[in-house]
């Protein structure tokens, strides 16, 4: 079973669209939240995110997992896939 997967983003924000792609590759789903301009949208991110207000911020399952560099250091070190639910 997958699990809840949620990005924060700006549209045109490289790591955003960075942290997308390699979720896409990875064949999961996941629920974008577009917070361009919306800073009550943001300041619940940042709370959710224990204060980062940096984006984008990802959460698997509840769990802050951080930003598009943490993402793709998961995936480094072969604990990304195991978040996601892929054998």
């Amino acid at each position: 079973m997958q699990p809840n997967i949620e990005i924060y983003t700006w549209r045109t924000c490289p790591f955003c669209i960075r942290a997308k792609a390699l979720l896409k590759t990875k064949g999961v789903e996941f629920t974008e939240y577009s917070i361009d301009g919306d800073e009550d949208a943001r300041a619940e991110m940042s709370k959710r995110a224990n204060g980062k207000r940096s984006l984008p911020q990802i959460f698997i399952d509840d769990a802050h997992i951080g930003g598009c560099d943490d993402l793709h250091d998961l995936d480094a070190h072969d604990k990304l896939d195991s978040l996601l639910g892929i054998a």
